[in-house]
C-alpha cells in the first residue's frame, strides 16, 4: 500500500467514514471465494464452522440481509466425543468464523513496527494513559478442504488513545491536533503456528462522529506469492465502553457523541465485531477469530 509522506498525512477527525475502496456485497463476497487471495466473508453472519476430521461442513444458517445461503466449505476439527469418552485430554475445536470488512479509514500508517505491547512512542518511551486490554487475533485460513490456523499472516492494529488522538497524523477538524512522528498504539505482529497474533494496548477512547473501535489489518501472500489484504475494525459492548469513560483518563473528555446503534460503518456489520473483553487483575483480555480463504 502506498502511504503519503508524515508532513502530507493532514486528515479530517469527521472523514473516518470516508469509505476506502469498496466494501463487497454479500453476493459478490460468497462468488469472491472461488477467486485468488484473501476473500472477505461478508454479511454471512457470525457463522462458524465446526467439523470433525473428514466431514465436509457448511456455514448453515447464514442467509444475512441478501437471503441466500453462504459458501460451503470444507473445514476440520478434532473430534471431542472420542476423546472424552476414552477419557483423553479434549483437543480445542478449530473454527472459521467469517466477518465482514469494512473500511480502513484515514489514519492508516504503514509505520513497520514490529511489536506486541503497542503502547508506548519509540521515541519518547511515553506510554499511553488507559485500561490496558490484551487482544489476540486467531486467523484461519478457509479452503475447499480444510479449516486451519494460518501462519506467517501479518497482523496490523492501530487505534486512538484515552482521549481519541491518532498517532503520526495531523488533524485539522474537532480533534485539532498534530500528532507528527509519534507512534503510539500502533503496530503489528506474525501470526505464529496456531494463527494467533497478540498485542497489549489499551481500552480505545472515543471521538466525534464514531463509536469506540480498534483498526486491525490481516496481510498475506497467496500460493503465487501475490499479497492480499483483509482490512475491519472491532467495536466494543457500549455498557462497557460507559464503565470504562467513567475512569481516569478517560472521564476529562466527557460524554461521548456515538454509540455503536448510531455509528454508521458499525451498521454495515458490526455486531459482528465485536469483542467480549474479560475482566482481569490488569485490566481487560479479549480474543477474535477471524476465518480467511487463502488459495
Amino acid at each position: 500500500m502506498t502511504v503519503a509522506p508524515l508532513a502530507e498525512q493532514e486528515t479530517d477527525v469527521d472523514n473516518d467514514d470516508a469509505q476506502v475502496g469498496r466494501l463487497l456485497s454479500r453476493r459478490e463476497a460468497i462468488a469472491f471465494l472461488g477467486a485468488a487471495g484473501i476473500a472477505a466473508i461478508v454479511g454471512c453472519g457470525d457463522d462458524v464452522v465446526e467439523v470433525v476430521p473428514g466431514a465436509t461442513g457448511t456455514a448453515a444458517g447464514a442467509s444475512g440481509s441478501g437471503g441466500s445461503s453462504a459458501a460451503t466449505v470444507a473445514a476440520t476439527a478434532a473430534s471431542t466425543s472420542a476423546s472424552a469418552a476414552s477419557g483423553a485430554a479434549t483437543p480445542a475445536v478449530v473454527q472459521c468464523v467469517v466477518r465482514p470488512e469494512q473500511t480502513e479509514g484515514p489514519y492508516f500508517v504503514d509505520e513497520g513496527l514490529n511489536r506486541s505491547d503497542i503502547r508506548s512512542d519509540p521515541a519518547s518511551g511515553a506510554l499511553s494513559d488507559g485500561v490496558p486490554l490484551d487482544l489476540t487475533f486467531r486467523v484461519m485460513r478457509m479452503n475447499a478442504s480444510a479449516c486451519e490456523p494460518l501462519a506467517g499472516a501479518m497482523v496490523d492494529i492501530w487505534q486512538c488513545d484515552a482521549l481519541g488522538v491518532y498517532s503520526d497524523v495531523r488533524d485539522t477538524a474537532a480533534g485539532n491536533f498534530n500528532s507528527v512522528g509519534k507512534q503510539f498504539l500502533r503496530g503489528f505482529q506474525v501470526t505464529d503456528n496456531l494463527g494467533a497474533a497478540k498485542f497489549t494496548t489499551i481500552y480505545p477512547g472515543w471521538y466525534q462522529g464514531r463509536t469506540v473501535h480498534i483498526h486491525f489489518k490481516v496481510r498475506a501472500r497467496d500460493s503465487a506469492g501475490k499479497a492480499q489484504e483483509f482490512t475491519s475494525q472491532l467495536y466494543f459492548d457500549d455498557a462497557l465502553s460507559d464503565q470504562v469513560f467513567a475512569l481516569a483518563p478517560y472521564s476529562q473528555k466527557g460524554r461521548r457523541s456515538t454509540l455503536n446503534t448510531n455509528d454508521g460503518i458499525f451498521g454495515n456489520g458490526g455486531s459482528q465485531l465485536l469483542l467480549a473483553p474479560v475482566k482481569t487483575a490488569a485490566g481487560y483480555d479479549a480474543s477474535f477469530a477471524l476465518g480467511l480463504q487463502i488459495t
